[in-house]
């Protein structure tokens, strides 16, 4: 492989940050916006855009903001409600009206911080905050509420909830040094005035950006993207998607302290569920029932089949469950590749940035596995580019298969 392929960072969630709604807030297996309007530069302004894998929303966004009607697709029940927030027009006086109701929060959640109040269920809660910030934190979420309402009471009001959600993220230990979240060594703890001074800079930076109108239109739907059903006669013109890679890494893992804090989740068990729903999901009860997992289509590409058993055959440790995780993962994506085809229009386009992997030295060519599902299933003019390569000293590389139907 050319060593003179680069990362571009500028194709990652890292050049979102600065970008309006896109960096509401920080979900690093987002993928960037410059890329997403590579992909729908010359597309017909009557065209409708989908995104089956909508993630932190990132393609509705760009197609709705340039115009276009967009669908997207989540099982996550955060990430619908996140979606659908970022997409949403919100009225001047609205905007208005949350800094007027946050500076009421602010005078009355000071005299809650003693009492014992509400804390999500999250397991070993001080390695995340210390326990003065859990007391502001819960304090403040009451007086929130009193203002606001809960989660998902006022749409209108959905963009105060991702600020605290940003919130509860930046005063807390973790660390986004790379692509998954882990610990700073030492729990930081933040002052009364500090908290205050930071909710209030990432409000008026979401209200600003909130001032800016939505051109288009886009909907997040709760669909499993392996059974697309239940669009009538929308029929769809060019996807632009980011499926999980085939790489192990748990997106629950990275939102459960957000799904925590707004309700969405309550007890460790309902995320391994979730997980076990979404395409490669690893977390918690997802892993164990790898085992007794069985396959149902069989008509998938051979390559497939040797590449699992390579893994499976390599002696590392948990290799025989990770070659059924693989096996599993590419499974699934014939399944989504498979139902798609339903809501496609004709010589409908499709993008999908994916990544390879390697398990024990075995890589697992993603892009050339993909190509051979969509030729399987009738896709033609399939190509396949590197993007750029990934944040590894491994031959690891994102790449944008292409097919028309």
């Amino acid at each position: 492989m050319s060593s003179t392929i680069q990362q571009k960072s500028d194709y990652t969630f890292k050049a979102n940050r600065n970008l309006g709604r896109h960096g509401w807030l920080r979900l690093t297996p987002a993928y960037g916006v410059k890329l997403v309007e590579k992909l729908l530069t010359s597309v017909d302004r009557e065209s409708i855009i989908l995104d089956p894998f909508s993630g932190t929303a990132t393609t509705g966004l760009v197609a709705a903001e340039q115009g276009y009607q967009a669908l997207t697709f989540d099982i996550n029940p955060f990430l619908i409600w996140l979606g659908n927030a970022k997409y949403r027009n919100y009225d001047e006086d609205c905007l208005i009206d949350v800094l007027k109701k946050i500076k009421l929060a602010f005078k009355e959640y000071k005299s809650l911080i003693d009492q014992n109040n509400w804390t999500p269920q999250i397991f070993n809660i001080e390695r995340w905050w210390s326990s003065y910030t859990l007391k502001i934190l819960a304090a403040l979420r009451i007086s929130l509420v009193n203002q606001f309402g809960e989660p998902e009471e006022n749409e209108n009001y959905d963009l105060v909830w991702i600020g605290f959600c940003r919130l509860i993220i930046e005063t807390s230990s973790a660390a986004f040094n790379h692509i998954s979240m882990s610990f700073n060594d030492t729990v930081i703890y933040p002052n009364i005035e500090g908290i205050e001074e930071l909710f209030v800079e990432i409000i008026e930076f979401m209200l600003k950006s909130a001032e800016n109108p939505i051109l288009g239109s886009a909907k997040v739907l709760k669909v499993d993207a392996r059974n697309i059903a239940g669009l009538g006669n929308i029929k769809v013109d060019k996807v632009i998607t980011s499926p999980p890679y085939p790489n192990r890494m748990s997106y629950i893992r990275e939102l459960r302290p957000y799904m925590y804090w707004t309700k969405f989740l309550k007890e460790a068990k309902e995320a391994g569920e979730m997980d076990w729903l979404a395409i490669g999901g690893t977390w918690g009860l997802a892993t164990s029932r790898l085992n007794s997992w069985q396959i149902q289509e069989r008509n998938l590409p051979k390559q497939l089949f040797s590449t699992v058993e390579n893994i499976r055959m390599s002696g590392g440790k948990n290799a025989n469950l990770l070659a059924t995780y693989v096996l599993k993962y590419f499974h699934d994506m014939h399944l989504h590749l498979s139902s798609l085809r339903s809501i496609l229009a004709d010589d409908a386009e499709l993008h999908y940035i994916v990544g390879n992997s390697t398990f024990f030295g075995n890589m697992v060519d993603t892009d050339a596995l993909l190509s051979e599902s969509m030729r399987l299933l009738g896709y033609s003019n399939i190509q396949s580019e590197i993007v750029r390569k990934r944040n590894s000293n491994k031959a690891l590389y994102e790449y944008c298969i292409s097919a028309t139907w």
